[in-house]
């Protein structure tokens, strides 16, 4: 199965000049954890990615003032990125290599078209490679929650 046929086409996106608190009420609003970052939104050029990590960590955790800050101070630039005619195997390679979630699916003009997750390869990928996928996405993120643990 192949990217294009599973990936969301329906994409929410930002630009750098947007705010912190406007890109966390888009998130809130249409239910995602991460917008594409492009250059307008006419031309849809891919320029990074913003997650709601990103804001948790750069913004909140910084005491920074979401209102004010600006999408291109905390987002990832140059985003691990598919294109629609990959497979859902090679999309989950990439996710566990570089330990993401999310990819933005790009056209051979660097155009965001759409946007893959986890959760995608999960519904509809052979069952062995959701189970590698998964297990090895999640293994080197550290939750915090190993030092809560009552035989830590």
């Amino acid at each position: 199965m192949l990217v294009k046929d599973v990936m969301s086409r329906k994409v929410i996106f930002c630009t750098p000049s947007d705010t912190a608190q406007a890109a966390a009420r888009n998130m809130k609003l249409h239910r995602v954890g991460a917008l594409p970052v492009v250059s307008d939104f006419l031309n849809a050029k891919l320029e990074g990615i913003v997650t709601d990590r990103d804001l948790c960590c750069s913004v909140i955790a910084e005491a920074r003032v979401a209102e004010k800050t600006k999408i291109a101070e905390v987002m990832t630039r140059n985003p691990v990125t598919c294109a629609p005619e990959n497979t859902l195997e090679d999309c989950g390679a990439l996710m566990q290599e570089h330990q993401i979630r999310r990819i933005p699916v790009v056209d051979n003009q660097g155009r965001c078209i759409g946007i893959i997750a986890q959760a995608d390869i999960a519904l509809h990928a052979p069952a062995g490679i959701v189970a590698k996928t998964l297990a090895e996405i999640s293994k080197s993120i550290g939750t915090g929650r190993e030092a809560w643990a009552a035989d830590a």
